[in-house]
C-alpha cells in the first residue's frame, strides 16, 4: 500500500502566479507519474519541503500581471537557492529573467494563439523534437535581454527569446504554454524537464491515489460521521465511494433534488446509491425551496451563490434529522477551484464562482472532506475505474452542481426548466444513438436563451425562445474545442426540438473554444 509520503516524495513544486492554466501544468506533470502540487507563490521553503519531501524541481506558472508593475507577484528567494532545476512559463519566465538580471518589457505586438517557434538550441527541453514546433502563445510582455549565461533555445518573429536556458544549472524559461493541448509537443517538453532534467520520482498512479486517499480520509474523519452532497455525477460518486471504503457506514449520502436536474435523473441517482451499497442514503426533494429563492434572479453569480448557500442549508437541516454528523463531503475537483480563484490563489482572476467553492458559509469550510479537490476530470475517471465503478457512472456526462440553473439563462421558472430538459434529452439521446456521447464528445448539452425570435409554423407566426446546443472535445476541461458533429445529426436534432418542444422555434450550435469562452455559458 502506498503511503501519502511516498506518493508525494521526489515530485515537482509548481508555484502559482495566477494563470488560468496553472493547474493544467500540474496535470501534465502528474500524467508522467510524478506528484506535482500547485502552491501559492508566497509559499516558503519550509512549506515547500512539507508539501513535497525532497522535491526535485520547481515550475513557475504564468499569470495576469507584468513583472515591472509595483504590486506584481515576486519570486521567492529560496527558488534560486534550492539547487534544483527551474522552469519558468510565460510570466514565470519573465520573473526568472528579471530575478537574474535580464530585461522584460511590453511587446510591440501582443501574441495570442497558435505560433511556430524555431528551435535554436539542442537537447534539454527540446530533446527528440523537430526544429519547428507549434505552440500556444498568450502574452503582452516579452524578454528583451536574457540574463547573463543564458542561451537562446527558441524564437519567433515577435519573440526573439521564445525559450532560453542555462542547461548546466537546469534553469529554463519558455514564453509559450507547454501545458495546453494547443502546444503539440508540450507533454514531451515537460517530460524532458520533469523526468530527464529533474529526475522526479514516479508513483502517482490511480491505485496509489486510492490507497493514499483512503488513509487520508480515515485520518481526517476519525470516528465522525460524514454527510455527502450526492449529485449522481462521476465526481460525487467517486468521492462517495472513496469515503465509503474509508469509513463505511459513517457515510451518510444525501441526494438533494433541487428541481434543476436532467430528464429522469432523480430516479437514476437513487438507483445509483443502491447499486453502490450506500445503506444510509437519503433522498429529499427541495424543488420549491430552490425555485422560490431563485425567482427573478438572472445574474449568474447570484444564481451560483444562492444555489450553493441553499445546498449548505439543506445539508445542515438534514444533518439535524440524521443525528450527529461531523463532516460535509463534496466532489469538488481542480477546475472548480481554479475558475473560482479559490482560497490560496492570491494572483488569480476569478472567472466564475462554483457552488461548492464560493457558496458555503464560513463555519462549514473547516469541516469539509474533499478527496478529489486536487484531481482533474480524467484523473477522477481513472480513479473511478480503478475502484471498479461501472462505466455508466465513470463516463456519465459532466453536469454542473447548480444543474440546469446555469444552463437556463435568465430567469429560472419551472416551465423554462421543462423546456430545457426536453431539448437536452433529445440532443443527448441522439448523440448516444450515434455513438458520439462518449467517444465523439467530452461534454454535450443544451442551453435555453432568454431571447425570442420570430418563426413560422404552419401558417402561423410564432415568437418563441432559442435553444443553443453545445458539444466539446477536451482531455482536461481546462481547454476545449467545439465538436465537429455531423451536419445530418444537427439537422435531425434541430428538427426534433422545434417540432417536439413547445415554446422553441430556433436552434443554434455553439462553435466557441475554451478559451476564450468557457464550456458552460454561466
Amino acid at each position: 500500500m502506498a503511503e501519502a509520503s511516498t506518493l508525494k516524495s521526489g515530485g515537482i513544486i509548481i508555484l502559482d502566479f495566477g494563470s488560468q492554466t496553472a493547474q493544467l501544468i500540474a496535470r501534465r506533470v502528474r500524467e508522467l507519474g510524478a506528484y506535482a502540487p500547485l502552491l501559492p507563490f508566497s509559499t516558503t521553503r519550509k512549506q515547500a519541503d512539507a508539501a513535497v519531501p525532497g522535491f526535485r524541481g520547481v515550475i513557475l506558472s504564468g499569470g495576469p500581471a507584468s513583472v515591472y508593475e509595483a504590486d506584481a507577484p515576486t519570486l521567492p528567494d529560496w527558488v534560486l537557492e534550492a539547487d534544483v532545476p527551474v522552469l519558468g512559463i510565460c510570466y514565470g519566465m519573465q520573473l526568472l529573467t528579471q530575478a537574474l538580471g535580464g530585461q522584460v518589457a511590453q511587446a510591440t505586438h501582443r501574441e495570442y494563439g497558435m505560433a511556430t517557434v524555431e528551435i535554436t538550441g539542442t537537447g534539454n527541453l527540446f530533446a527528440g523534437l523537430d526544429a519547428a514546433q507549434t505552440v500556444w502563445m498568450s502574452h503582452g510582455d516579452r524578454i528583451e535581454r536574457p540574463p547573463d549565461g543564458f542561451q537562446v533555445l527558441a524564437r519567433t518573429d515577435n519573440a526573439p527569446f521564445a525559450a532560453i536556458g542555462q542547461p548546466a544549472r537546469g534553469w529554463f524559461g519558455v514564453q509559450f504554454h507547454p501545458e495546453v493541448t494547443h502546444t503539440a509537443h508540450g507533454p514531451a517538453m515537460l517530460r524532458n524537464f520533469a523526468l530527464n532534467t529533474c529526475g522526479a520520482q514516479t508513483g502517482w498512479t490511480p491505485a496509489n491515489l486510492i490507497h493514499a486517499s483512503i488513509d487520508a480520509i480515515r485520518e481526517q474523519v476519525g470516528t465522525g460521521r460524514v454527510l455527502l452532497g450526492m449529485s449522481g455525477g462521476v465526481d460525487s460518486s467517486v468521492a462517495g465511494e472513496l469515503i465509503h471504503r474509508a469509513v463505511g457506514e459513517q457515510l451518510v449520502p444525501v441526494f438533494v433534488n433541487h428541481g434543476m436536474l436532467r430528464q429522469g435523473e432523480a430516479d437514476q441517482v437513487v438507483t445509483l446509491g443502491r447499486q453502490l451499497g450506500w445503506a444510509n442514503m437519503v433522498a429529499v426533494d427541495t424543488t420549491e425551496e430552490f425555485l422560490d429563492r431563485l425567482a427573478d434572479i438572472t445574474d449568474p453569480e447570484e444564481k451560483r451563490i444562492i444555489i450553493g448557500a441553499t445546498f449548505a442549508e439543506v445539508f445542515e437541516r438534514e444533518a439535524g434529522k440524521q443525528g450527529q454528523l461531523d463532516w460535509l463531503a463534496q466532489g469538488t475537483i481542480y477546475p472548480d477551484v481554479i475558475e473560482s480563484a479559490g482560497t490560496g490563489r492570491p494572483g488569480a482572476k476569478r472567472i466564475k464562482s462554483h457552488h461548492n467553492v464560493g457558496g458555503l458559509p464560513d463555519h462549514l469550510k473547516p469541516r469539509l472532506v474533499e478527496p478529489l479537490r486536487d484531481l482533474f476530470k480524467d484523473e477522477v475517471r481513472a480513479v473511478g475505474t480503478a475502484l471498479g465503478l461501472p462505466d455508466e457512472i465513470v463516463w456519465r456526462q459532466p453536469f454542473p452542481g447548480p444543474g440546469l440553473g446555469v444552463r437556463c439563462i435568465g430567469a429560472i421558472t419551472w416551465e423554462r426548466l421543462e423546456t430545457l430538459r426536453a431539448a437536452d434529452h433529445i440532443f443527448t439521446r441522439e448523440l448516444g444513438e450515434a455513438g458520439l456521447l462518449r467517444e465523439g464528445t467530452a461534454q454535450a448539452f443544451a442551453i435555453l436563451l432568454p431571447v425570442r425570435s420570430v418563426g413560422v409554423m404552419g401558417d402561423n407566426r410564432t415568437y418563441d425562445e432559442v435553444i443553443v446546443l453545445r458539444a466539446v472535445t477536451t482531455s482536461d476541461f481546462m481547454t476545449a474545442d467545439w465538436a465537429r458533429l455531423p451536419e445530418d445529426l444537427l439537422a435531425r436534432v434541430s428538427s426534433r426540438i422545434v417540432n417536439e418542444v413547445p415554446g422553441v422555434n430556433r436552434v443554434m450550435y455553439d462553435i466557441s473554444t475554451k478559451p476564450p469562452a468557457t464550456i458552460e455559458w454561466e
